[in-house]
């Protein structure tokens, strides 16, 4: 399996990556309290197949039926959400307001997806409290050969702004194998002090940015001694995390395009950051 991220080669060796522990298991159990402690423990829930695939599909759906004719490969189905190779003309930059995914993240079905109850119960137990989403709202759309990834970073450095007790949930919407750019996460990072990798900061390719750790996967993973974790993520699929964690994703390489939601949680009585009260949008500088 040929892996990279941001357009830089990782080797998918044992020595490098290693998979992803589930836990929805422990969903049956109903203790909240268990599932605090995994979550501490790891960094992050995997929990395989906590929402409804068709549900999840269909929103995919949704999503690639606002495109004009061209992007999706003739013969497919905006479900499958397979590229062309071509994006067209009269699309505007990804996620500033006339691109699909701007209007997409203020849309009824998106509200309506995002407020599954499923997914408010578990960060409440997580949260140890009543729950609140925050609107910030993130759709990512990756699609082969753009070489554009997320960089190795942690959600706090990017809301710092606000209460540390804060749960991300990301949801792959659709299929997400680790060629079609899935999430992996640095094995035990969490733990680690932010002094242990800054160093890694000077390795970048966006030097105007410090909150970014590093873009070169394999030279994060070999200095900091720790692997990265991942899974062959499945529609349906949820995972959590906590802000502090290491994670990055890697390069769209399949013909299916990677389309994923970010989502987060804070206790209702705490202070959130002020910059994810208002919806997403790709320019925002948040």
């Amino acid at each position: 399996m040929n892996l990279s991220s941001n357009g830089v080669p990782i080797p998918f060796t044992p020595e490098l990556f290693g998979p992803l522990r589930p836990s929805a298991d422990l969903l049956g159990t109903r203790d909240a309290g268990a599932l605090r402690e995994r979550l501490h423990a790891d960094g992050y829930l995997y929990l395989p197949g906590l929402l409804d695939r068709a549900e999840v599909l269909r929103l995919r759906g949704r999503y690639f039926s606002l495109f004009p004719p061209g992007l999706l490969a003739p013969g497919s189905t905006p479900e499958d959400g397979v590229f062309s190779g071509h994006v067209p003309e009269d699309v505007p930059e990804y996620g500033v307001a006339g691109h699909p995914a701007y209007a997409f993240v203020r849309s009824e079905p998106f509200a309506q997806f995002v407020a599954n109850p499923v997914l408010s119960e578990l960060a409440g137990q997580l949260l140890d409290a009543k729950a609140e989403m925050l609107p910030r709202r993130i759709l990512r759309h990756f699609h082969r050969g753009t070489r554009r990834a997320s960089r190795a970073h942690v959600d706090f450095d990017y809301m710092d702004e606000g209460s540390p007790r804060v749960v991300t949930f990301w949801i792959p919407v659709g299929d997400c194998p680790p060629p079609t750019g899935a999430l992996v996460y640095l094995e035990g990072s969490h733990r680690l002090p932010p002094e242990e990798y800054a160093p890694l900061r000077d390795t970048t390719d966006r030097p105007g940015d410090r909150r970014q750790i590093c873009h070169d996967l394999e030279l994060t993973a070999r200095t900091l001694g720790r692997r990265w974790l991942y899974a062959d993520f499945a529609a349906g699929d949820v995972m959590v995390h906590l802000p502090r964690i290491i994670h990055a994703s890697l390069d769209t390489t399949t013909d299916a395009m990677r389309l994923s939601v970010d989502t987060r949680f804070v206790r209702s009585d705490d202070s959130p950051d002020p910059r994810w009260l208002r919806p997403w949008s790709a320019d925002d500088g948040a």
